[in-house]
């Protein structure tokens, strides 16, 4: 792609992201208190303990230099294992009320577009002073957890520390090396133990993975797609994919976010919880289940859902991704809500949790720079920082602009994929419907991994079913890609 084309989808991006209510740009305000920022923030109020000699690392995507959270275990007797996650403490820097807490405030969220990242805070901060940079010392909110052998979390803590992060590393790589089908990555041979560290943290993941199935969890194996570039230019959309490095993080997080919640219930702390109630639409997904064999009760049942599930995965895993992006869509949409503590909690659905909030990536999410200042507040002893009618306006705020966020990643990356099917006009395609409302029927290929509308040929279709379309319309700048069911 010419870098006139690559200029063409940034502009998309940015005018979808004011179109959507979210600034692409950091205000003068929130710039001019950045200039002023000399250095990572003192974390104030409190004492931190000295963490700083465990073998602390990170383990995100390949290019991801904003790193909220380190991990490191130790294995106990009885085939337990105290894991630690260590949550960048971006409050320390981005003081509540200030220009740049309120542009964070304003999006809520950092933005993914496969033309550029629009981040939450600035990247001075989110991929540095705010970010637990490999070598770095920083203060950190520390989620204590011992996993038993049957990985349960039988005792927890949350206090504040001080870490290094020793090794930056990547899923992939990571991935690669659990399941055996490469050499030690570099980046873990350099340190001492740490191979043996993360065999000790993969262990407790997979143990905690076996009790989420256990009680329901969904482990759905959605594509998302991910833009592939050679030179600055766009060459593919490609899937995403799930790996052992991916869970092991995953699980761990599912976890802390759960103790925080917890944490703040037992503190009598109000509290950010993320929800995903009962889905309405279950009456499709057991017409859905049907047309593979499978047989759901009538009435919505977590733990039934997640046994048909991995029965699909088993029988036909190529297939699972289709009908896991029909079950997501069918699930519906996450949410944040207050809790008040000593009400009862709503729950997810999904994780089959009822203690659940997100508080684990606070350079990326500011419900999770909210949901440290609570805990930052209620370990020393403070009110918390946000009243009740505050956190619910946040809330709701929080869940419209993460749809708000998601509509943008989904509108340019459409427009990318209209720029790489452009000069394929008239092909044809094996597809599946993604989603069936009045405003039309949508379908999404495999190569390149992409979402379009069918224009003709669409009755009787409802999300899950496969068809055979041919495309016929490519428009890169509203990012619309047309087909029609080939006969």
């Amino acid at each position: 792609m010419s870098q006139t084309r690559q200029n063409e989808l940034a502009a998309i991006a940015r005018r979808a992201m004011r179109e959507h209510g979210l600034e692409p740009d950091f205000p003068p305000e929130a710039l001019a208190q950045l200039r002023a920022i000399g250095g990572a923030g003192a974390a104030a109020g409190g004492e931190l303990r000295d963490l700083r000699a465990l073998l602390w690392c990170s383990i995100d995507n390949d290019e991801s230099r904003d790193l909220d959270q380190l991990s490191v275990a130790e294995a106990l007797t009885g085939g337990a294992t105290r894991v630690l996650v260590a949550i960048a403490d971006v409050d320390a820097t981005v003081a509540a009320g200030s220009p740049l807490d309120a542009h964070a405030s304003a999006n809520t969220t950092s933005v993914y577009t496969a033309a550029q990242v629009f981040p939450m805070l600035p990247e001075r901060l989110s991929t540095d002073l705010t970010s637990l940079a490999a070598g770095q010392e920083r203060s950190s909110l520390v989620v204590e957890m011992t996993v038993t052998s049957a990985g349960a979390v039988s005792a927890s803590d949350v206090y504040r520390a001080r870490v290094v992060n020793r090794a930056k590393l990547a899923y992939n790589a990571v991935a690669a090396w659990l399941d055996g089908k490469e050499p030690v990555p570099d980046a873990i041979s350099a340190v001492a133990g740490m191979d043996e560290q993360l065999r000790i943290q993969d262990r407790a993941a997979q143990a905690l993975k076996q009790v989420r199935k256990a009680q329901g969890a969904l482990g759905l194996a959605t594509l998302e797609a991910q833009a592939v570039y050679e030179g600055g230019a766009l060459m593919d959309l490609r899937p995403d994919e799930d790996n052992r490095a991916k869970e092991l993080i995953e699980y761990f997080m599912i976890a802390a976010n759960g103790v925080v919640a917890q944490f703040l219930e037992g503190r009598r702390s109000p509290s950010l919880r993320r929800v995903l109630r009962v889905p309405e639409r279950w009456g499709r997904i057991v017409a859905l289940a049907a047309t593979v064999g499978g047989t759901l009760p009538a009435t919505p049942d977590a733990r039934a859902l997640s046994a048909f599930l991995v029965g699909c995965q088993q029988k036909a895993p190529e297939r699972f991704p289709d009908l896991s992006l029909a079950v997501v869509k069918l699930l519906g949409s996450g949410e944040y809500v207050l809790k008040r503590p000593g009400e009862p909690a709503e729950g997810h659905f999904g994780l089959a949790v009822d203690d659940y909030t997100h508080a684990t990536a606070p350079n990326r999410r500011f419900p999770d720079l909210i949901s440290q200042r609570l805990v930052k507040a209620a370990l020393a002893a403070h009110g918390a920082p946000y009243d009740d009618a505050t956190l619910r306006r946040l809330a709701e705020h929080c869940t419209a602009q993460e749809g708000n966020a998601a509509k943008v990643e989904r509108q340019v990356r459409k427009s990318a994929a209209a720029m790489l099917l452009a000069p394929r006009i008239g092909e044809q395609f094996d597809a599946m419907v993604t989603g069936v409302n009045p405003g039309g029927t949508w379908v999404r290929i495999a190569h390149p991994l992409a979402e379009g509308k069918l224009v003709k040929g669409f009755q009787g279709l409802d999300v899950g079913d496969c068809l055979h379309v041919q495309l016929t319309h490519a428009d890169i700048e509203r990012g619309f890609i047309d087909f029609v069911r080939a006969r």
